[in-house]
């Protein structure tokens, strides 16, 4: 074993009695893996060849299970094998979670719980980290990764995996019992179109609508609540683009995965350990008026950005696309005047929905239902002022009607017979729709 990559040897293993319960033996496994931990040089590990690395580590392991008389079967050492390549290499007890397809948030409270969902449900695992320390090494190594730093001057951040996965981590002081991490999964082959129909997120003429919006670039916002799927739907509409479009993204941390040749991405920066240095969305959103896009695509507006965003949607940047936090449309548009009031500006409140009204023409609502299903609820458009009111109309809903006896949702996609005002805009553009589009229902059950 190279001196470069293990620390002191730790004092001797016990070894168990062969009547030992299968809790003692359990036990004896974890010790067995922490103090192998111990014993190794993780940090000249992870710097070494891998190929090396686990030459070394399955040498330390076995050698040290043979000394000690550890009853261990093989697949068990394996186990620890890979528990070890895991923290030296990967993330520790979340390499498995980040594996397994059918995961789609990770949530960890303090080093003891950890949560997963799975299809919908909450699920708590026996998955642990060994202390607050071995976690805060694992949401450190995150962060680092692209470029972001968390500390007691900095005990937020957002981040992101390799594979575009979402995470938010909070530490102490602000996390009172311990440090808090949270992963948004995205699966390795995104949904396409066609998934939302086949998942019933949607129906067909839905489907139709919006792809013909998209290429007639209409500027559409995406409304919903946190996990209703607002991200997905985004990446589903975006991939409707010409590829001979010039597309700039902005977003807070980079997660769009638009498939189109032309694309230029954008994405925030915190401060620096003194304060300074933050780029926010709205300086990227002036910056990006000035790289000739076709195209602008926000992945959330949150903030005093979304003045700008309307702007330019107004001056010559249609067809851009954008999400935003509510719960219906007409919330929807009552946040981009809160956010827009946020930029300190002398606005009056009818000159903001003149700028709304004037921006946007279609609001799409994406909910999550109580079975952990996500579906669109709602296309609306917006028609233009009355007085101090933007007008909208429904052109699509979903009406839910009660539960299955598997507990799933049953209700209905509705078309409401309204023909949108942007059948004209569509006709403009070589676009004809069916007159039968906008009519019928569909269950869902």
């Amino acid at each position: 074993m190279s001196a470069s990559l293990t620390a002191v040897a730790p004092a001797p293993l016990r070894t168990p009695r062969p009547e030992a319960p299968r809790a003692q033996h359990l036990e004896l496994k974890a010790n067995v893996h922490r103090k192998l931990l111990n014993r190794l040089n993780l940090e000249a590990l992870a710097n070494a060849e891998r190929a090396r690395a686990e030459s070394e580590i399955r040498t330390l392991l076995f050698e040290l299970i043979a000394e000690e008389g550890t009853p261990l079967s093989m697949s068990e050492r394996e186990v620890i094998f890979a528990e070890v390549i895991d923290e030296v290499f990967g993330l520790g007890p979340l390499e498995p979670l980040l594996r397994d397809p059918t995961v789609s948030d990770i949530l960890v409270n303090t080093h003891k719980f950890v949560y997963v969902e799975r299809r919908g449900k909450l699920e708590r695992l026996p998955t642990t980290f060994q202390d607050d320390r071995h976690l805060l090494r694992v949401i450190d190594r995150i962060v680092s990764g692209v470029g972001r730093r968390i500390d007691d001057s900095s005990p937020m951040v957002d981040a992101r995996l390799p594979d575009g996965s979402r995470v938010n981590a909070i530490i102490p002081p602000l996390a009172v019992d311990g440090p808090l991490l949270s992963i948004r999964r995205f699966p390795a082959e995104r949904l396409k179109a066609e998934d939302l129909v086949t998942l019933r997120s949607m129906t067909r003429p839905m489907l139709e609508f919006l792809e013909h919006c998209v290429r007639a670039k209409l500027n559409i916002l995406i409304s919903g609540g946190t996990g209703a799927g607002k991200t997905t739907l985004l990446n589903v509409l975006s991939s409707f683009i010409s590829e001979r479009d010039r597309i700039v993204t902005i977003e807070d941390a980079a997660e769009l995965q638009l498939h189109q040749e032309h694309v230029a991405r954008l994405e925030t920066r915190p401060p620096n350990v003194e304060g300074k240095g933050a780029v926010k969305q709205r300086q990227l959103l002036i910056n990006a008026l000035r790289m000739r896009p076709d195209r602008i695509v926000v992945g959330e507006t949150r903030g005093e950005e979304a003045l700008d965003m309307l702007q330019a949607m107004n001056t010559g940047h249609d067809g851009s696309l954008t999400t935003v936090h509510a719960n219906t449309p007409r919330d929807a548009l009552s946040r981009i005047e809160t956010m827009i009031a946020m930029g300190a500006t002398n606005l009056p409140e009818r000159a903001m929905r003149q700028q709304i009204a004037a921006a946007i023409q279609i609001v799409i609502q994406q909910s999550r239902m109580s079975d952990g299903t996500r579906k669109v609820t709602a296309i609306s458009e917006i028609t233009g002022m009355e007085g101090d009111v933007i007008t909208m109309q429904d052109i699509f809903t979903f009406e839910k009607v009660g539960l299955t006896s598997e507990g799933k949702v049953a209700g209905r996609f509705r078309a409401t017979g309204v023909r949108p005002k942007a059948c004209e805009r569509l006709k403009a553009s070589g676009i004809h729709l069916a007159a039968d589009m906008f009519e019928g229902v569909t269950e869902v059950r």
